[in-house]
């Protein structure tokens, strides 16, 4: 097992939900955490609540995956703060469900910019500094990569196109000493598509969940690679 005690770490999408709940858990096993979204108030108040109870330990910046200058300005900010870059969490993401036939334009590129052309940006601005590192990519897909579903032309489709991309990329990347996984879940109790979680959610994943098994990728032995994670609820709601 390895340790991600002071591991340098990327989160995208990080202020909130899943990769929230992925940044908390890397913080508490040691891990330096950097966490970045669109909203620079939340990006702020969320990364501040953080280094309160982890000093010196998190960074919050504001980049938005969709411009890929900005994140190749965000892994410069990180790499001028703590010197290198050991992984990617590659987690911000939206939905748009709609049948063809009422999807608007609008929200089918903002659905395929952030979800597949988004993670892209941030995979290119990161490897430079990963292929250093000898580090790890881990991209946030969905069930919804592999199963199609009514309404979800959009999010299929750039689920389905993550699937691929991550797979392509792990096969390009693994020569360098570069891990790449891609996370699959099902139901998980977040703010996706402007939910907000409650009570009755507790039978789907939580975000922490996520987080632990994010971790496990990171502390397991460099000689493993698994390259696809599907994960479910136990018991689905009735």
């Amino acid at each position: 097992m390895q340790s991600i005690e002071n591991k340098v770490i990327l989160v995208t999408g990080g202020s909130k939900g899943i990769g929230k709940g992925i940044a908390e858990l890397l913080l508490a096993k040691g891990a330096k955490v950097a966490i970045t979204g669109r909203n620079p108030d939340t990006i702020s108040q969320v990364s501040e609540q953080l280094n309160t109870q982890y000093p010196g330990k998190v960074l919050g910046i504001c980049s938005d995956v969709r411009d890929q200058q900005a994140e190749k300005n965000a892994v410069e900010k990180i790499t001028n703060e703590w010197g290198k870059l050991d992984a990617v969490v590659a987690n911000a993401g939206l939905g748009h469900f709609a049948s063809i036939d009422e999807m608007t334009k609008k929200e089918w590129d903002e659905t395929i910019d952030t979800n597949l052309t988004g993670v892209f940006h941030t995979v290119k601005a990161a490897v430079p500094e990963l292929k250093k590192s000898e580090g790890y990519i881990i991209t946030i897909a969905s069930l919804a990569g592999t199963n199609f579903f009514s309404g979800g032309a959009a999010y299929n489709a750039s689920k389905f196109g993550l699937v691929g991309f991550s797979q392509a990329i792990m096969l390009d990347l693994r020569q360098y000493g570069i891990k790449v996984t891609t996370i699959m879940p099902g139901s998980v109790a977040s703010y996706f598509n402007d939910h907000e979680p409650v009570e009755a959610d507790n039978w789907k994943i939580q975000p922490e969940d996520i987080g632990q098994i994010v971790a496990d990728l990171l502390e397991m032995h460099p000689r493993c690679l698994p390259s696809k994670v599907e994960v479910r609820p136990l018991r689905p709601s009735k």
